[in-house]
C-alpha cells in the first residue's frame, strides 16, 4: 500500500482538538460540498510564504460550500513553535478562515500519508480524494508563483469536471515525525508524480 492516500480513497476519520477549544471529527464537516484537508504548521517558511494565498483560496470558495481544515502534526520536540499553545496564538493573530487541528499523536498524518507542509488533499461531496499535492508552484515565494493547483482543482470539481492535474508533489518542509531527526521521511514515502 502506498504511504500517501491514493486518488479515489475515502477521507480517513480523525478526532482532534482545534484552536477554538472544540474537538472535531470528519462528521463535523459533513455539510461541505468539498473538503480541503491540509497538513500545515506554524514555522515552515513554505507555509508562511503561502498562507495568504491559501487564505484567499479558502475565502474564494467558502460561499460555494468548500470547507478548509488545517492539521498540524509536527513534533514539538523537533520544532517547539509548533505547539498547540502557539497554534492558538497564531489563529488569534491571523484569524485564518479554516479550522486548525492539532494531531499530537500523528495518527492523522499517518492515515493521510502527509509528506510535507503544506500538503493539500481535496475531497468531493462523497469524501473521495480527487486532488493531492501542492497548493501553488512556489509556496516559499508566493509572489513568484505562476500556478495555483489547489484553486484549479476546486474550480474543476465544483464545475463537475474531471481534475486536469489530480496529483502534484507537495512543496515544503517534511512533516516533523516524533522521535526522528528533522529531515527524516518514512521509508515508504515517495513522490506522488
Amino acid at each position: 500500500m502506498p504511504f500517501t492516500l491514493p486518488l479515489g480513497a475515502g477521507a480517513p476519520d480523525f478526532c482532534l482538538p482545534a484552536t477554538d477549544g472544540k474537538c472535531y471529527t470528519l462528521d463535523d464537516f459533513a455539510g461541505a460540498k468539498a473538503l480541503v484537508i491540509f497538513f500545515t504548521c506554524n514555522h515552515c517558511p513554505f507555509v508562511i510564504g503561502s498562507n495568504e494565498v491559501t487564505r484567499r483560496t479558502a475565502e474564494k470558495f467558502r460561499d460555494r460550500g468548500v470547507v478548509f481544515v488545517g492539521i498540524n502534526a509536527n513534533s514539538i520536540l523537533v520544532h517547539a513553535e509548533d505547539s498547540f499553545r502557539q497554534m492558538i496564538a497564531l489563529m488569534e493573530t491571523e484569524k485564518f478562515p479554516w479550522t486548525y487541528l492539532r494531531d499530537e499523536s500523528q495518527t492523522a498524518a499517518l492515515a493521510y500519508g502527509a509528506l510535507r507542509t503544506p500538503h493539500f488533499y481535496v475531497f468531493d461531496a462523497q469524501r473521495k480524494l480527487v486532488y493531492s499535492g501542492r497548493g501553488i508552484d512556489n509556496p516559499r515565494e508566493a509572489e513568484k508563483s505562476t500556478v495555483n493547483d489547489l484553486d484549479n482543482a476546486l474550480t474543476e470539481l465544483l464545475a463537475g469536471k474531471p481534475i486536469t492535474t489530480p496529483l502534484t508533489n507537495p512543496i515544503g518542509c517534511n512533516v516533523k515525525w516524533e522521535g526522528q531527526e528533522q529531515h527524516w521521511m518514512p521509508p515508504e514515502a515517495c513522490d506522488l508524480v
